[in-house]
């Protein structure tokens, strides 16, 4: 309780009922201002004598003039995703890139290839392009209109061809990590708050999805120890003539019992843990992001402290501090627009999230 107390820090301090909840916040635009529609579906396995894969079709529909159709549908790999998700990253070092499911999820609770771990990677996978559709700035990806429309054999062919500018740019904030070192000097203090803030958010989000799959393990044991009871009582009624009636009464009593606690399983594994585990990739992105916003900015600090002591090649210097100012200042602009809008959607998502999660409570107690 106290946990959940907590994370309604991070939560618009708005009065809200369920009835009037969707109704009160809107992040995304709206279907009649959309001009790109994506669907992941029809897992597909396939058996190699190397390997054992699941491609998923991807189907977009669109209106926008720069994309030859109107409609697309090609057959993608969980390594096609990882292509697309570190090509973003090489091109929007500073932007917030929507989270990928990880090779394994819900951690050793499903057993891959079954048809639950593939259904929870199919809606991961379909939200991840949305997100990115949704993004003002990622949907104008030409590694992501390529994704979107080139059969197999063309993006395997464009996965082999070399790193463009974007992508050079992005190697090169990387490496200037090595030559970062301590804490930026000139760092503004709104991105000190925005670390310190995904510091707290970090450890509370990483609490609740521990708490959130506790939870979700003890309802399994109970679930599976209450399905054996049923049966038994049933057994026991056959045997006893002066409660035979009232045995078979607890038996169908047991057997309703088990069946909400099976609805209320499937409300958190389907809402709740999928949720919390995706803002716990978010938290290692944010961070991940903030520490190359900074990386950009020591490499220009180092720029300004080798200006000041140095004796000549002045014009040259003050040449790069410019371009290094410039880039700071866009990567500044492109990480503030990309913190309040994902801050907005988070705060969505949680707040919804846990009402969800009440209401099949409810549901599961008057049943």
């Amino acid at each position: 309780d106290t946990s959940l107390t907590e994370v309604n820090s991070f939560s618009p301090s708005v009065p809200i009922s369920p009835s009037s909840m969707i109704n009160q916040y809107k992040f995304e635009d709206g279907p009649e201002l959309r001009d790109l529609f994506i669907t992941v579906d029809d897992p597909e396995s396939h058996i190699t004598a190397i390997e054992t894969f699941i491609t998923y079709r991807v189907v977009t529909k669109t209106t926008r003039g720069e994309f030859d159709s109107s409609e697309y549908e090609v057959r993608r790999r969980y390594q096609d995703f990882l292509w697309l998700k570190s090509k973003l990253e090489e091109a929007h070092p500073t932007l917030i890139i929507p989270p990928l499911p990880e090779k394994f999820i819900m951690r050793g609770m499903v057993e891959r290839f079954s048809d639950e771990f593939i259904e929870t990677r199919r809606k991961a996978l379909h939200k991840f392009l949305n997100r990115i559709a949704d993004h003002p700035t990622l949907t104008f990806n030409e590694d992501f209109k390529i994704f979107l429309t080139a059969q197999a054999w063309e993006l395997s062919s464009h996965k082999k061809q070399g790193p463009g500018l974007l992508s050079r740019m992005g190697q090169t904030v990387r490496a200037v990590a090595s030559s970062v070192r301590g804490a930026v000097k000139n760092r503004p203090e709104m991105f000190t708050e925005m670390n310190n803030y995904m510091e707290t958010f970090s450890q509370k989000v990483n609490l609740l999805d521990k708490i959130a799959h506790r939870i979700y393990k003890e309802e399994r044991d109970y679930f599976n120890e209450m399905k054996e009871y049923g049966p038994i009582h049933t057994l026991w009624s056959a045997s006893e003539e002066d409660i035979g009636d009232s045995l078979k009464g607890l038996a169908s009593c047991i057997d309703r019992c088990c069946r909400a606690t099976e609805k209320r399983m499937a409300g958190l594994s389907e809402h709740l843990l999928p949720i919390l585990h995706e803002y716990v990739l978010y938290s290692e992105i944010l961070m991940g992001v903030l520490k190359r916003r900074d990386q950009i900015q020591g490499e220009l600090d180092s720029k300004v402290d080798a200006l000041v002591n140095k004796k000549t090649e002045k014009d040259l210097f003050s040449e790069e501090i410019g371009k290094l100012e410039d880039k700071v200042e866009r990567a500044n602009n492109a990480l503030k627009a990309d913190w309040d809008r994902w801050k907005q959607n988070m705060q969505w998502d949680m707040r919804s999230t846990f009402m969800n999660v009440a209401e099949n409570n409810l549901r599961y107690y008057e049943e």
